[in-house]
């Protein structure tokens, strides 16, 4: 009998020990979006990584691989903001990186404001705000929660991959100045930038970089996956469009944007943005304080070198190779900092990309160019012929097209008959597979499967178009025929990686779908915060533990 006890004891006290481990937060969450990553990266260049980088993380944590954007447009401002919001442009107003304001009659930028100064330099590069950003982050549900004793620091080359993911309140939000070289902010956080900061800007890495070549990390025999050097398909950074990339030569004479501009077009972009990672995590004592502190790091070189040379080059491959060792020296570096199992990873992207239409022509694959503004110009003539002369186009850019709702008003001409003749136009053109009205899919519901879905999703009637449509599968809007872009709602926009590692986080793996929305509501579980605002994104019982399987 007191053998029973004795074991009955024994696993009561087990089964608390484990309750309360799995109820422990991490010191520390980190944060990683790579800018314009395909899940098939992983798997492609596989026999180029190390042990320790992404093959770790796949190892020892957690990976998705049927995670997906679910709306359009696929890129790098709603990417963010959905990621860190849980929920779609629909609701956080993020409708893409720029779109057209039809009181100010002009685009504006996602997080452009210009009521605050830039923190850093003298030049407009923090101009910036997420007064855009309609809902809260997981970032500021964790200020919240900790009445704000928790940290929030995010870091990017991209001010919207900063700002964005930073949300409303955080301590600090810093980025790349493409004129200066330096990380600066925005008055918005700060009125002077903290000493950590000035401390790296003085190392003056970029002009050190400058003086670097860019050549292929490993053998050229290595980099078997990626095409031979077709320089139709590339914008490069010399004459000759290929290896090696004489970094002081290109830099040599040049000034502001034209110089300091070439460092996030190359891998360095990456390294430099590592080493301030390392500098805040030290420097702002990340993880060290009794509540869960985060750092939220974008990547944005890759979409920088993945538009000019696109998705089947040695550059983009060399890229992710010397990635490859960036991401284990900063899982070391936190092993070492903050401690094994004391904080926990997840590394996802905004959007992935398409093969370049050229190479797809010529390989006898579907694909081409959409030509902008021809669409607009046969739009207006469908227009005119059915309703009279008139310039019935206010603006069209990224899939939406916005009436003169002015114009419309002075001829009597009702708002749906004109959407609705927009739409025949558009579907007359043999490069578009979808168009719907802006009524039609603002009424529909929010879980709409197929294209019309993610239309649904990304559209927010105050700020988007009166018609939206997208074009068929490996078509773009792209004119110089060289290297690519992103946008639509086909998988090789959407299909985009999904690591989870460290605290809290099991092994396994899963192709189960998962929209990428799914990740903050997530860490609200995990963190013990209330879910951000607007956030439609479900907890992912594979890393959380599923409760409904008994």
């Amino acid at each position: 009998m007191g053998r029973i006890y004795g074991t009955l004891i024994a696993f009561l006290f087990a089964w608390c020990g484990n309750a309360i481990a799995q109820e422990k937060k991490p010191k520390l969450v980190v944060g990683i979006v790579i800018d314009q990553m395909r899940q098939e990266y992983l798997y492609r260049f596989a026999p180029n990584f190390g042990e320790d980088g992404f093959k770790r993380l796949m190892g020892e944590g957690y990976m998705f691989s049927n995670t997906h954007i679910n709306y359009v447009p696929t890129a790098t401002g709603p990417g963010h903001a959905s990621i860190y919001t849980g929920t779609t442009p629909a609701y956080h107003g993020i409708v893409s990186n720029n779109w057209y304001d039809r009181t100010l009659k002009e685009k504006v930028y996602c997080v452009e404001d210009k009521r605050f100064h830039t923190v850093g330099s003298k030049t407009d590069a923090g101009k910036a705000s997420p007064n855009r950003l309609l809902t809260t982050t997981i970032t500021d549900e964790l200020k919240l929660a900790s009445n704000f004793k928790s940290k929030v620091i995010a870091l990017s080359i991209k001010d919207r991959a900063s700002v964005l993911p930073g949300g409303h309140n955080p301590n600090g939000a810093f980025w790349y100045d493409f004129n200066t070289g330096d990380f600066v902010t925005s008055t918005y956080y700060m009125e002077a930038l903290p000493g950590w900061v000035e401390k790296f800007n003085k190392k003056d890495l970029p002009d050190k970089f400058l003086k670097k070549t860019w050549n292929r990390l490993l053998p050229k025999e290595a980099y078997t996956v990626s095409d031979t050097h077709h320089s139709k398909y590339e914008n490069g950074l010399n004459a000759n469009d290929k290896f090696p990339y004489d970094l002081q030569k290109l830099s040599e004479g040049k000034r502001g944007k034209d110089r300091y501009g070439i460092i996030p077009s190359t891998p360095f972009g990456n390294t430099i943005l590592t080493e301030l990672v390392f500098s805040a995590v030290k420097s702002e004592k990340l993880g060290q304080g009794k509540e869960t502190d985060f750092l939220a790091v974008s990547y944005s070189s890759p979409d920088i070198i993945g538009h000019r040379y696109g998705p089947r080059s040695e550059e983009i491959e060399d890229t992710y190779v010397r990635l490859d060792g960036l991401i284990s020296d900063l899982l070391a570096f936190l092993d070492e900092h903050i401690g094994k199992s004391e904080y926990t990873v997840f590394l996802t992207a905004d959007h992935a990309a398409t093969a370049n239409p050229e190479f797809l022509k010529d390989n006898k694959f579907p694909g081409g160019y959409f030509n902008g503004k021809e669409a607009k110009e046969q739009i207006n003539d469908a227009l005119s012929e059915k309703f009279g002369m008139g310039l019935w186009v206010e603006s069209m850019d990224f899939m939406q097209v916005y009436l003169d709702r002015a114009l419309l008003k002075r001829e009597k001409v009702n708002i749906e008959e004109a959407s609705e003749a927009v739409k025949e136009a558009l579907m007359a053109n043999e490069m578009v597979s979808r168009a719907y009205t802006g009524n039609t899919v603002y009424k529909a519901d929010y879980n709409e499967g197929g294209i019309k879905g993610f239309m649904v999703r990304g559209y927010m009637p105050q700020r988007c178009g009166d018609v939206i449509f997208a074009q068929k599968p490996g078509y773009i809007q792209w004119f110089n025929k060289k290297g690519t872009t992103h946008g639509s709602p086909y998988t090789y926009d959407t299909n985009i990686p999904m690591l989870w590692f460290g605290a809290n986080v099991p092994h396994g793996s899963s192709s189960k779908y998962h929209p990428v929305t799914d990740i903050a509501a997530t860490l609200s579980i995990m963190l013990q915060t209330k879910f951000p605002s607007g956030c439609t994104g479900q907890p992912i019982q594979e890393i959380l533990g599923d409760d409904d399987k008994d």
